[in-house]
């Protein structure tokens, strides 16, 4: 068969859909670690590693630096980059976002681990910025509910418990329940790391670097930009006007 036929023959059986993030659509980008209990169990402290959390910062500031987000959250092995309404990287391709942003999470984490690990990820849409208020309000609630049943359960298996029975204490208890359960045992729920307990954002801010200009043989000062890191989130509707102050700023820019 003439090669060129043969390769056109053969690209007719590659299957690959069209779909496109809606234009003027805000998107949220979701990775997760694949089998990370499994993973995390046998190599870092429970409920909570501080280096396993700064890995996950680490991959969160490349998925934000590589793919031109404007604000990413991230607790336990999970990670949201949001993306501006304007945002027109692989022309909005779908696949390409979900494939190329699974890539670059597992890439960074394996790199700097030494070790494999994958990462899946998927696209949420809102077509308004209340929306994107209402997705980062509803990842810190999980966050939240999350940390303090994480704490709970390893609390109970640190005592000697089992897992099974660890969960069946805990099954179906109300929150003032967990809470007693820990003070109980030494521990004040709201007294622990804020990025345990609503997690960490990262966004761009801009900064002054004084340089030198040889020619001129002066200083001079330029303004970049660069990734913060805050591990002490507000909550409530301090965040709500938080993520609605980030939104904002992008319509003062485009």
């Amino acid at each position: 068969m003439e090669p060129k036929s043969f390769d056109s023959k053969m690209r007719e059986l590659e299957y690959f859909h069209s779909l496109r993030i809606l234009p003027g659509a805000w998107a949220v980008i979701r990775v997760d670690g694949r089998s990370f209990s499994r993973f995390t169990e046998a190599r870092f402290e429970k409920p909570f590693d501080l280096k396993f959390h700064d890995l996950m910062v680490t991959t969160s500031q490349a998925l934000l630096d590589e793919l031109q987000g404007v604000f990413a959250f991230t607790e336990s092995d999970e990670i949201s980059i949001l993306l501006p309404n304007n945002w027109d990287l692989f022309n909005r391709s779908l696949e390409k976002v979900v494939s190329i942003s699974a890539s670059i999470a597992s890439s960074q984490f394996s790199c700097a681990i030494g070790e494999p690990v994958v990462f899946d990820s998927r696209v949420w849409m809102g077509v308004s910025k209340s929306q994107v208020g209402d997705y980062f309000s509803w990842r810190q609630a999980d966050t939240t509910r999350c940390a303090l049943n994480g704490w709970c359960y390893w609390t109970l298996r640190k005592s000697g418990l089992s897992a099974r029975k660890a969960t069946s204490i805990l099954d179906r208890q109300s929150v003032a329940f967990k809470h007693e359960l820990l003070f109980d045992n030494g521990i004040n729920f709201n007294d622990l790391p804020g990025w345990q307990r609503q997690g960490t954002g990262l966004y761009w801010e801009e900064y002054e670097k004084i340089g030198y200009n040889p020619k001129e043989k002066v200083e001079v000062t330029t303004t970049r930009r660069r990734i913060k890191i805050d591990r002490e989130l507000p909550i409530g509707d301090e965040y709500r006007t938080f993520i609605k102050g980030i939104v904002d700023s992008i319509d003062l820019h485009n």
